[in-house]
């Protein structure tokens, strides 16, 4: 094994969980789940620390708005406290419009099925990601986060590395092409690695805990 495969062996060992399964996201091809990373996506792409947005994920799950139909029906102060719960508190009242706006146009536009719109999409990575980004509140980063998590259940979407991902690839010295990093990778799961490798762009620690362990 090449210094480079057990450097991604390493990775993967020590820090492969998707962000989906850090917020206690279930991941499948069904409406609920879909909503949930649709709105994990939104708050991971504030420039706010990945735990806070983890955290307000399941503050917001927890205090019922899991599904476009409750969060559009929640009150506006709903939605902000929610949001308080999870610590994300530099951006709730604008989030708190944006998450209502968003979950109604799912409902009005795509009858609250994200699936819809992946089909709209017919296998385009581009048309997805612009798709994405008629939502209130995802742009050009969430756009990148929801196909990067969601590649392990729309397969069509993988391997998506995105910008940061390859930012870890190029702190640990890894190829920066999607193609060689999934082979490096073997049968990894490709959501896995690139949350693995987004966690090496974002986290010195990550870098150096890798590094080390691939001696």
């Amino acid at each position: 094994m090449g210094r480079r495969e057990r450097v991604v062996r390493e990775l993967v060992g020590a820090h492969g969980r998707t962000y989906a399964e850090d917020a206690g996201i279930a991941l499948k091809d069904t409406p609920q789940p879909l909503y949930r990373l649709l709105v994990l996506s939104h708050l991971l792409s504030a420039r706010i620390r990945g735990s806070v947005a983890l955290a307000t994920a399941r503050a917001l799950h927890e205090a019922g708005l899991r599904d476009p139909r409750r969060m559009a029906q929640a009150t506006w102060q709903q939605r902000v406290d929610a949001l308080g719960r999870g610590g994300y508190r530099r951006y709730d009242e604008r989030t708190a419009t944006q998450l209502g706006d968003a979950a109604g146009l799912l409902s009005e536009r795509w009858g609250g099925d994200l699936r819809r719109l992946r089909r709209k999409a017919d296998g385009e990575v581009s048309e997805l990601r612009r798709l994405l980004q008629e939502f209130p509140g995802i742009g050009p980063a969430g756009a990148d986060i929801f196909p990067r998590e969601a590649q392990g259940v729309w397969p069509e979407a993988a391997p998506y590395l995105d910008t940061k991902a390859l930012q870890g690839a190029e702190r640990l010295d890894l190829p920066k092409d999607p193609e060689r990093l999934t082979e490096l990778a073997g049968d990894t799961d490709p959501a896995v690695l690139a949350a693995a490798l987004v966690r090496a762009a974002v986290d010195k620690g990550v870098v150096e805990d890798t590094l080390r362990r691939a001696g």
